[in-house]
């Protein structure tokens, strides 16, 4: 194992012949605003927002009409209309937290609407080849016995440490390309298996997949890798159209480690303060408890912390 972290690599193809080849369409960040609110439109009832004199047998849409939600929200449908449409750029943020409220909205999911607004109104392009300073990987490698990766667009993992490989298996021995966490959940059995709540931890990747998807629409290689899990996954396909947001900047982690069994871990989800849109993500365990003396057996293990199988492969 190499225990110097790492960055991702440019895949030798380019994105347009990447997105190409996999049959990536275009993101239309007009149509995720779009798409979001509709869908969570039609969740609710007219009972459950104190509109029960609107229940009918002939009503041909699942959840609010678009007049009973500008209603409630206090806008005109015409207003509501173009919010829609993804045409709402210029929406004031008291209309934007009168929608969010009308919708009960969680606050994940008014932040996501934000940030849908926020990053229409910048106009993103495509976002450059992602780079990991050197300071920061020089903190990664004095995190010792501490598991500790750098993740950035589209769940791409670009360095890590000794003990993160450990934990999540040899990073540094997969191509580039597969070095993302959506690819890792989805399309490697041995995440499904390492994952006690794989189902959350596919929620959160997917998530996190719409917030870039809101801010860089034009980003070919992001648009390949949403075509792709959605060729190969019948599971994405159906998290991406919930358009569920969750997020998770903290929390507990439960693993099933094939070599040192159940392990609880707590982790921190730090977005670094220069706008590389990268985060530092930290695991520990409650000292004294077995899930720190297992992470202890991974320190010393170290290079030789791999399953049966991995080691079979690299002989």
């Amino acid at each position: 194992m190499n225990d110097r972290p790492e960055a991702a690599q440019t895949a030798e193809a380019t994105p347009e012949t990447e997105a190409a080849e996999l049959g990536g369409e275009p993101i239309d960040p007009r149509a995720e605003i779009s798409e979001f609110l509709r869908n969570r439109r039609a969740r609710l009832r007219p009972e459950d927002v104190g509109l029960a004199g609107s229940t009918g047998r002939h009503r041909r849409v699942p959840g609010l009409r678009r007049e009973e939600l500008a209603q409630l929200a206090g806008v005109s449908v015409a207003y509501l209309t173009r919010l829609e449409q993804g045409r709402g750029h210029n929406v004031s943020e008291e209309v934007l937290d009168a929608v969010a409220r009308a919708l009960r909205l969680t606050d994940a999911e008014a932040e996501y609407l934000d940030h849908l607004i926020r990053c229409q109104r910048r106009r993103r392009t495509t976002p450059p080849q992602q780079q990991v300073r050197g300071a920061l990987r020089g903190l990664l490698a004095s995190l010792e016995g501490v598991p500790a990766y750098v993740t950035g667009q589209r769940s791409d993992i670009l360095a890590w440490n000794p003990m993160a490989a450990a934990l999540f298996g040899g990073w540094d021995r997969l191509p580039p390309r597969e070095r993302n966490w959506a690819r890792l959940v989805f399309l490697h059995p041995d995440q499904r298996r390492l994952f006690v709540d794989w189902e959350a931890k596919a929620a959160d990747i997917v998530g996190a997949l719409r917030l870039d998807a809101g801010c860089h629409p034009n980003d070919p290689r992001l648009s390949a890798l949403v075509g792709e899990l959605s060729v190969k996954s019948a599971e994405f396909r159906c998290l991406w159209a919930r358009h569920d947001i969750r997020e998770q900047h903290h929390g507990a982690m439960h693993l099933h480690h094939p070599l040192v069994g159940t392990l609880t871990l707590s982790f921190e989800s730090l977005r670094l303060p220069d706008d590389s849109e990268q985060s530092l993500t930290m695991y520990h365990a409650e000292p004294g408890s077995a899930t720190a003396e297992n992470l202890r057996l991974l320190a010393s293990w170290g290079a030789d912390a791999t399953t049966p199988e991995e080691r079979a492969q690299r002989s």
